[in-house]
């Protein structure tokens, strides 16, 4: 019997795969096709990401560094406001090359990573849980302490285990032109309801583009739309769930969600890599597989975590609603230089922060 079985091998998954086999736990991770296919999410990540991956993984997944962000409350031509450092901010990384190499580090460090394992059944005993998969040779049921559902936005997991659903979930829609591009700033548009849209200079791998939408409004429609006003023709179009807003409990008797499937994500943006692989180191501290009582330390500490990081988020992602004239007024007053970080709304009051700010007056 396992002490965790993890459904998923995205970042979530892989790394507390990592975290919890370095720690001596017996982990099996089921992966319902190839590790990183298909592409769902954009590669645009914090350098924090270095922090989560192994050594020299930089070398080899880095694709461009971006220092600033031209935002835009109508369409390509309109109007810019940019909001920049003089330091890297962000990076733009392969995605699925993340993916893969999350995951070998996992199984260098001891994880049984299985792929083509597809989970059709969860079932919760007193002191263990069955999960069921479809495999290539049939179907196969194994054993485990406990359950990790890692397993996105439309999680099986999840809704095997009861669990509640994310207060909402958005349509994201991706596209990538192959010419490469040697800008960088990325370029947001405040023009999808209640999100918006983006354009991210991948280097060499040309640019990415990109918006998300609210279940009603045809996501695909709204994404012809912008890359038409950039007059450009995409390839390798993808589309996924973007889920915003975690449930009350991401925790069952034997079993808990990590990553999208518990809706740890930034509300502003939607990206939920840093914070699902913070909240599965959370989840290796604070969980032991022996004891379900122990669920509730995890419940705690990745919500005490990011917490005011969520609940900010939140606050930002409202101005993508106002209307056009104060949207632009705001804008024009607050762009410049800046001290904040992407994962981190609450640096917005930081010392940093505040610093830039006086530098500017």
């Amino acid at each position: 019997m396992y002490d965790f079985v993890v459904v998923g091998a995205g970042p979530a998954g892989s790394r507390f795969a990592r975290r919890a086999a370095d720690a001596g736990y017996d982990v099996l991770v089921l992966e319902r096709g190839e590790v990183g296919t298909p592409l769902a999410c954009s590669g645009h990540v914090s350098t924090d990401i270095w922090e989560f991956t192994p050594d020299g993984a930089r070398d080899h997944l880095l694709q461009n560094e971006i220092y600033g962000a031209r935002f835009h409350v109508g369409g390509s031509r309109s109007s810019e406001h940019p909001f920049y450092k003089d330091e890297v901010i962000s990076n733009v990384i392969d995605r699925v090359g993340l993916d893969k190499t999350l995951a070998h580090a996992a199984r260098d460090a001891g994880a049984d990573l299985r792929e083509e394992h597809s989970v059709t059944e969860v079932d919760e005993h007193g002191k263990y849980v069955d999960v069921t998969a479809n495999t290539p040779d049939g179907t196969e049921t194994f054993r485990g302490k406990m359950v990790v559902g890692c397993d996105g936005p439309v999680s099986r997991v999840r809704r095997e285990l009861g669990l509640p659903e994310p207060k909402e979930k958005l349509q994201g829609v991706l596209g990538f032109a192959p010419k490469a591009h040697g800008g960088n700033f990325v370029d947001v548009h405040l023009t999808a309801p209640k999100f918006f849209a983006w354009r991210i200079p991948r280097g060499d791998a040309g640019v990415e583009y990109g918006l998300a939408a609210p279940p009603g409004r045809s996501a695909r429609s709204l994404f012809d739309e912008f890359t038409a006003d950039y007059d450009v023709e995409t390839n390798e179009f993808c589309a996924g769930m973007i889920p915003i807003g975690p449930a009350s409990s991401v925790t069952a008797h034997r079993g808990f969600l990590l990553g999208d499937a518990a809706a740890q994500t930034k509300p502003f943006t939607g990206g939920g890599i840093l914070y699902g692989m913070t909240s599965a180191d959370h989840a290796v501290r604070t969980i032991n597989p022996d004891d379900p009582g122990t669920l509730a330390n995890y419940e705690r500490a990745w919500r005490k975590d990011l917490k005011n990081e969520i609940r900010l988020g939140h606050w930002v992602r409202r101005a993508y609603s106002l209307p056009k004239p104060v949207q632009t007024a705001g804008l024009r007053t607050m762009s410049g230089e800046i001290g904040v970080h992407m994962d981190r709304p609450t640096s917005l009051f930081s010392t940093e922060h505040l610093r830039t700010l006086l530098r500017r007056t």
